[in-house]
């Protein structure tokens, strides 16, 4: 069964201009949300987003419909990244892939207490993360790139732990997440 997309109140404008804000604020809350959390300030993302509060609300009537809005992007950006990443390596796919799903994962982190009674949400959002991302997992095994006795949910568990800690550097973030990765990756 096909995974459908989440519904929410809030969607994308048709206006190419209206677009382009809608598309900054989005851009603008996943990195705030990610580095000050769910209480950050909406007139600070409208600001980062380069346009002003009416246009946020506009956009956004509410703190929770752009809670998500976010969630829903990434998403969906994470179910086109893998829909896009055929022509690399099965390996190089799934590592890509990954590393992708950790930027999401920080941003879940973020907005996950202010969207939980969202269960339709979350379990349309984590079928549409399966449906893209067990695809790669699998063509990896069978290129042997990948260990065949992992499954995509112990991968998803190693990378959930790896996003989930309190890094002090993106760098070391990227470290232990290659680390992690050799442990996914088959030998010899």
């Amino acid at each position: 069964m096909a995974a459908t997309e989440p519904r929410t109140a809030v969607r994308r404008p048709a206006r190419a201009d209206a677009r382009r804000n809608f598309d900054a604020l989005l851009d603008a809350a996943r990195e705030v949300f990610a580095a000050e959390g769910a209480g950050a300030s909406l007139e600070g993302i409208a600001r980062r987003a380069g346009v002003n509060i009416a246009t946020l609300y506009r956009n956004f009537p509410t703190r929770q419909h752009l809670f998500e809005a976010v969630y829903l992007d990434e998403v969906e950006a994470l179910a086109r990244l893998a829909a896009g990443l055929g022509d690399r390596g099965p390996w190089e796919a799934l590592e890509s892939w990954l590393r992708q799903f950790v930027s999401y994962a920080t941003t879940k982190k973020a907005v996950y207490d202010a969207i939980a009674h969202r269960e339709e949400m979350f379990t349309t959002g984590r079928d549409m993360i399966h449906a893209a991302g067990r695809p790669l997992l699998e063509r990896a095994q069978a290129a042997g790139t990948a260990r065949p006795d992992v499954t995509f949910d112990d991968v998803l568990f190693l990378v959930n732990g790896v996003s989930g800690a309190n890094f002090v550097q993106d760098a070391q973030r990227d470290r232990v997440l290659t680390m992690a990765l050799d442990g996914v990756r088959a030998r010899g």
